[in-house]
């Protein structure tokens, strides 16, 4: 019998980092299974991509205000969950929003001029999105369509199915820092242990600047976060960063992260999302959601739900 061993596949998709971890024993079904999570990553990128003149998207965003487009099961299931999304998020979860980033210039780090930011805004708003079985609008002229609130995520569940197609057991796909844990550790003198992530912290201490956050164990599920970290300017002191409320046209800034555990990193991902959104409302939100989070205010102030299981998993770091 071939002895145990942990590969793992880096990669780079949709302008990340990524990477595919595996323990098992057949090292030749193992790269067999990360070539066709690699595939599928790809093609979701390829399919899904606002910057791809190709994918679905782009085509919806060209016919604007003219003729509806037929889309696919797989696409109409997306938009399913967007709707469903910005339902549940009282509309702060809005596909539409992506048109703002014409006025957001996050390289050149400037405020917009406050006249193309309300030209913008009329064209804000899933109401405006007409839909028929298999056919969808976008009813104004210069409406855009953007999945990168959960695109990558959906990658993520999508690339742990195809190396669960494989047999793969033991395994965890990571996305840029989205991440899917297909069952625990398979190595024997690690078996039934979790896989061990770190969360990053959103404003790391100069003299430490890789020390985490907290380091979390996962065995199985979704585990996504959102920050105010990534993309982002300085202005007179402070933050804007590139999640934009959809009601206002401005950057969220009550929280400087949301870390959610979830059944998979699509929700993970459009609930930490929400959360951030949804500023100071977000934990009493978080509560009725069924999922384990920490959260970290705009104050430094750690904030976690009051579970036994996310006490024992969560260990901050001196």
């Amino acid at each position: 019998m071939s002895r145990w061993r942990t590969l793992r596949f880096d990669f780079q998709s949709m302008a990340s980092p990524c990477s595919l971890q595996m323990d098992g024993q057949d090292e030749r079904a193992m790269r067999r299974a990360a070539t066709d999570a690699i595939a599928e990553v790809r093609r979701i990128e390829e399919k899904f991509s606002r910057y791809r003149e190709t994918s679905v998207i782009s085509r919806i965003n060209r016919a604007a205000g003219a003729q509806a487009v037929d889309v696919d099961a797989e696409t109409a299931g997306l938009l399913d969950f967007a709707q469903q999304l910005w339902m549940l998020s009282d509309g702060l979860f809005d596909i539409t929003s992506g048109v703002l980033r014409r006025a957001w210039d996050f390289r050149k780090g400037r405020l917009p001029e406050p006249a193309a930011l309300d030209a913008l805004m009329p064209l804000v708003g899933w109401q405006h999105v007409e839909r028929d079985g298999n056919k969808l609008r976008l009813s104004l002229s210069g409406m855009e369509l953007d999945f990168g609130g959960f695109g990558k995520e959906y990658a993520v569940d999508c690339a742990a199915a195809v190396l669960q197609g494989h047999g793969i057991a033991h395994a965890l796909v990571n996305l840029g820092g989205d991440l899917y844990a297909l069952g625990a550790r398979g190595l024997p003198e690690h078996e039934g242990e979790p896989w061990l992530v770190e969360i990053q912290h959103p404003r790391p201490d100069p003299a430490r600047p890789a020390a985490p956050l907290a380091l979390l164990p996962l065995a199985r599920g979704g585990l996504t976060t959102s920050g105010d970290y990534e993309r982002f300017f300085m202005h007179e002191g402070q933050r804007y960063c590139h999640i934009l409320n959809p009601h206002t046209g401005w950057p969220v800034s009550h929280w400087q992260s949301v870390s959610i555990l979830a059944a998979n990193a699509t929700t993970a991902g459009a609930l930490s999302t929400i959360a951030m959104l949804k500023g100071p409302e977000a934990i009493g939100w978080l509560q009725t959601q069924n999922v384990r989070y920490l959260a970290v205010q705009h104050d430094g102030q750690v904030v976690r739900n009051g579970t036994a299981d996310i006490g024992d998993q969560l260990r901050q770091q001196a």
